[in-house]
């Protein structure tokens, strides 16, 4: 395959589509997994501290590792990379798949989040470095399409999964279906993609000091979450690890700026956090990540647990998610070079405005019919994620030089992945807290259900209202400049 700066348009697609591939089966074992919960935990009788880290602990190791692969992947071979990751994604998948304990399951999905970090930044930095101008707008907005039906479908393939493979075994075959995946994958990145490694190689530093900084200020934020579980039990001193939490941050950024001062690179380049394009569109899509994740998680849950409908009906709730958020991904990515972060605003007012709706849904709607007006609310958050994931991609890295495309990428999907860690953590830890706090041992019902439902969609509705007001502060300064450009 050639160099990517001779790439013909067709090679550039082909290329865009093997990416997108890696990226679609990563998103989709975070999400599909979000839907065997209940099975694991009838397995195992794993508590829920344990099932929130199956789901935070992946994110989590996945996010700390895209930092130092974003920058690896800058330096070096892409491809090669990409094989690497793969390769360590379908061991770990396999290791999922024949645990023998809830503690096994739990280190396989840690290190099956290294794997992830891994291969993801590779897809951002490859979609920068072999398309330039509109024509990257419009690869965005496909990737974007992707993301979005990846998220939404995979619920809906966790489920089937489970129907073939039974409550027992189901779970399994979630994993066991990555191993293919990845193989037919691999073929693929050998035909199909091209060379990406730079001509003269410098020197690279992980920044393990750092990785450790941070990898402990977010496990200081998310620990009082992962360890309220509502029982009598719970001890008050753990929100004092808040304060812990920080002093990492605090010691974290203290370290990234000696370390750059003594021209090292850093795990989070504060200097790309300079350009305001970056730094605003990376907090917007942290913001929106800690809740929409937490969302299909929540409705998954509440659905099977609570309304007590089998997995793959639960998981086809969110179909009208994935087809709305694709085709408004793709218009999104024309018209973000017209609109600006306008589109950004529309889209997250639209999904706002669905969040409060299923929380209506589960208050109000009869256990008969309410996975029916889920489903018709999640048709119009997709509408609203469309608009936001895809334009934002595009704005965020608008102005970033396309030598650090694949460190700044990197970065953004750190927030992204961070923001998912701490969203279902705590979306999580409300949900089950509700429940066990109001009734204890008592038999549960529906009713209970949607109480914890209802309370952990608040937080939801929170981080999108995050996400918004910080969209509207971006908006009205690029405003400000062009007025005063002008």
């Amino acid at each position: 395959m050639p160099q990517t700066a001779a790439l013909t348009s067709s090679q550039q697609w082909r290329a865009f589509w093997v990416a997108a591939s890696v990226a679609a089966m990563t998103i989709l074992d975070l999400s599909k997994v979000n839907v065997t919960l209940p099975s694991i935990e009838q397995s195992f009788g794993a508590s829920s501290s344990s099932l929130q880290l199956i789901v935070s602990g992946y994110v989590l190791t996945f996010g700390l590792t895209l930092v130092p692969m974003g920058r690896l992947g800058d330096q070096t071979s892409r491809k090669r990379l990409f094989l690497i990751g793969l390769s360590l994604f379908a061991l770990t998948s396999a290791a999922c798949a024949l645990a023998p304990s809830e503690e096994f399951l739990l280190v396989a999905r840690l290190v099956q989040g290294v794997a992830a970090g891994i291969q993801m930044p590779q897809v951002v930095g490859t979609i920068q470095r072999i398309f330039q101008g509109e024509a990257r707008g419009r690869a965005f907005g496909l990737f974007g399409s992707v993301i979005g039906v990846s998220t939404a479908f995979g619920p809906t393939l966790g489920g089937l999964m489970i129907a073939l493979g039974g409550a027992q075994n189901g779970w399994r075959w979630v994993f066991w279906l990555n191993v293919p995946l990845c193989i037919a994958i691999m073929i693929c990145v050998l035909v199909f993609l091209p060379t990406t490694q730079t001509g003269a190689r410098q020197s690279l530093s992980l920044d393990p000091v750092g990785i450790l900084l941070f990898g402990c200020a977010v496990m200081a934020l998310m620990v009082p979450f992962l360890l309220t579980t509502g029982g009598g039990g719970d001890n008050p001193l753990r929100w004092w690890l808040l304060i812990a939490c920080a002093i990492f941050a605090a010691a974290f950024v203290w370290w990234e700026s000696r370390y750059a001062l003594s021209g090292r690179a850093p795990l989070i380049p504060l200097k790309l956090f300079r350009i305001p394009s970056f730094r605003n569109g990376t907090l917007v899509i942290a913001a929106y990540f800690s809740a929409i994740p937490a969302m299909f998680l929540l409705t998954t849950l509440f659905l099977q647990i609570g309304a007590g409908i089998e997995p793959v009906y639960a998981g086809m709730v969110s179909i009208g998610f994935a087809l709305t958020s694709a085709f408004t991904a793709w218009w999104g990515g024309r018209l973000v070079a017209k609109r600006g972060r306008a589109v950004v605003v529309v889209g997250l007012t639209i999904i706002l405005t669905a969040t409060i709706l299923l929380h209506a849904v589960a208050r109000y709607a009869t256990v008969q019919h309410v996975e029916w007006f889920m489903a018709a609310a999640m048709v119009l958050a997709g509408a609203g994620g469309g608009f936001v994931v895809a334009p934002n991609q595009a704005l965020t890295l608008g102005h970033v030089p396309v030598r650090d495309g694949g460190l700044a990428g990197s970065v953004g999907q750190l927030g992204q992945r961070i923001g998912t860690a701490i969203g279902t953590a705590v979306a999580l830890s409300l949900f089950y807290a509700t429940i066990n706090r109001a009734h204890g041992s008592a038999e549960l019902d529906f009713a209970v259900y949607r109480d914890g439902f209802g309370v952990a969609m608040t937080a939801v509705s929170a981080f999108l209202f995050v996400a918004l007001l910080l969209a509207l502060a971006d908006l009205h300064a690029r405003r400000r400049a062009a007025a005063a450009g002008s």
